[in-house]
């Protein structure tokens, strides 16, 4: 390449001086000489600078600035790989032991509205634990007001039609062969010993919830109210929750009874982690206890270890849909 375009170069010398010597016909004008002059050495500098770039300084330095790297593409590699370092700062080395997963759990405690002391027990509790009061006894409307002071949410747990004999019959109950009147002038006085409720729950109800007319007639009273709704589960037929969905209410359903065997503290701690272990797989779970002393002494001991768990008890309206 560079020997091509020496000769080139020659060439174009060669031809300026045989056209120095070439007689003329005519006398040609001096600006027209010039201009052919231009032209020559205008091509004479382009070569040279052709030439230098290939094989002189030029093109040393282009390669050097080749080589050096973009400040833009520098800050996105810092940006893209920040390093790490250890800040040292308190908190820090904790927060990287937390689990992996954070889930929700709800537990609701039934059957408040009789003992005031075991209420305030479970007040002293930290965690958000929902208080489900009966209506109409003698502690359902002082319960219901420290609660709401307390932060803590309150279901009124309206007592329902059960089957058989082993049911209690409970002031305030929902039954079958009441009138649409008679349901609702009821489900308004419960609602009035339970100031400040969020929404419902059902005591007992096996033969109630399973009665669809009966069920849209409270649901139709909650939605008209903006009260939400939690199926206890209390029959595997139930069409509480159903209906509920159906009126358009946020509503949810019973995971696990806590203390079906209420005196005895390994069944309940099995049931504790029952309820862990629906959370950690379906990210939420919902619990029912009742304030029975074994109940909250498991509860107690098994809140304590909940976190490390990554289980955060949440207010029963967080896991209402």
């Amino acid at each position: 390449m560079r020997k091509k375009y020496l000769a080139f170069f020659h060439i174009i010398l060669y031809k300026k001086r045989a056209m120095a010597k070439k007689p003329f016909g005519k006398r040609r004008s001096s600006g027209k000489g010039r201009f052919d002059r231009y032209i020559i050495v205008g091509i004479i500098i382009a070569l040279i600078v052709i030439i230098l770039s290939l094989w002189g300084p030029l093109r040393t330095a282009r390669k050097a600035e080749e080589k050096k790297p973009l400040v833009a593409n520098k800050y996105e590699t810092v940006q893209k790989h920040p390093e790490k370092k250890d800040t040292g700062k308190p908190g820090e080395a904790s927060l990287a032991k937390q689990p992996d997963r954070t889930t929700m759990a709800a537990i609701v405690i039934d059957d408040l509205g009789q003992d005031i002391t075991v209420a305030r027990e479970i007040l002293a509790i930290k965690e958000k634990i929902t208080f489900a009061i009966m209506p109409k006894l003698p502690h359902s409307k002082t319960i219901a007001e420290l609660a709401k002071k307390n932060n803590r949410e309150v279901l009124l747990h309206l007592p329902m039609e059960y089957k058989g004999k082993n049911g209690n019959p409970a002031p305030g109950m929902l039954r079958s062969d009441m009138t649409p009147m008679e349901l609702l002038n009821t489900i308004s006085d419960d609602l009035l010993s339970v100031p400040g409720a969020v929404g419902v729950n059902n005591h007992e109800g096996s033969s109630l919830t399973e009665n669809k007319e009966a069920m849209k007639f409270l649901m139709a009273e909650l939605k008209a109210r903006d009260l939400q709704f939690l199926d206890s589960v209390t029959t595997s037929k139930s069409l509480a929750y159903a209906t509920a969905k159906e009126f358009g209410l946020k509503a949810a359903k019973r995971d696990v009874f806590l203390d079906n065997e209420s005196n005895n503290p390994v069944y309940i701690r099995n049931q504790l982690e029952e309820l862990a272990a629906i959370s950690k797989k379906h990210g939420s779970a919902i619990g029912i206890g009742h304030p029975h002393p074994a109940t909250i002494s498991e509860l107690r001991k098994w809140l304590a270890l909940a976190e490390n768990q990554g289980i955060v008890i949440v207010p029963i309206s967080r896991l209402m849909h």
